[in-house]
């Protein structure tokens, strides 16, 4: 497995997706998903230029942390469960995955410093999926204003698993219309400048719709057999 090789295949990929889009690559951060794979895989992306790590349970990102400590950016990106936010929160620099208030205060109580959070949100309508329906995001943030650890640094979603580009392309561009509505409201706590949308099989379609991080694991680090 070489994760360099498929970093320069993905680094034109996304090259091409923001030409096509007008749009300058330095604006598009790159996460590496290693959910997957081994600390060894991790480390290996590491070497090859990457800076940001994504991990989707707290054993995984503990196991890791463990060995890598602050070389990477950790971005916690699954589903968190309220009583383990005390495992992670002091670790992580982003969470990808708020969904309710709950998780909100948690995270606010437990934090040592202002944690850069992305609403999470079910634009597709999934049952399978997390996250809040868009209509529920605006009166969500308006609640988060005395969490004086919590800053919203943008909105994620994940798109359905098809390769219907009009469905994507209406998934990623209802996001980016309902991040523009946060960021109109001028909130300090909620800045919501980024866009955490796009993963292995659609990051290029996802970029030419706005995404400012894209999290792809699959096609640049692989999976452990």
């Amino acid at each position: 497995m070489k994760v360099a090789v498929n970093l320069e295949i993905i680094k034109q990929q996304i090259n091409e997706a923001c030409q096509k889009a007008n749009r300058n690559p330095e604006d598009v951060r790159m996460i590496a998903v290693t959910k997957y794979v081994s600390i060894e895989r991790a480390e290996e992306a590491l070497e090859a230029g990457l800076t940001d790590l994504g991990e989707n349970r707290d054993e995984g990102l503990l196991a890791k942390w463990e060995v890598l400590k602050d070389k990477p950016v950790w971005h916690f990106i699954g589903s968190l469960q309220t009583r383990k936010v005390k495992n992670i929160i002091n670790i992580v620099d982003y969470i990808h995955s708020l969904d309710r208030l709950s998780l909100a205060e948690e995270i606010n109580k437990r934090a040592s410093k202002q944690m850069k959070c992305f609403v999470q949100v079910n634009v597709s309508g999934e049952a399978s999926k997390h996250g809040m329906d868009p209509i529920e995001v605006i009166p969500f943030i308006k609640q988060l204003h005395s969490l004086e650890n919590i800053q919203i640094a943008g909105l994620m979603t994940m798109a359905p698993h098809t390769n219907d580009q009009g469905v994507l392309r209406s998934c990623f561009r209802q996001l980016k219309e309902l991040r523009d509505e946060v960021q109109a409201l001028n909130l300090d706590y909620a800045p919501c400048k980024e866009l955490s949308m796009g993963m292995s099989n659609d990051f290029s379609i996802a970029i030419e719709e706005g995404a400012t991080m894209v999290r792809i694991g699959t096609a640049l680090v692989g999976e452990d057999d």
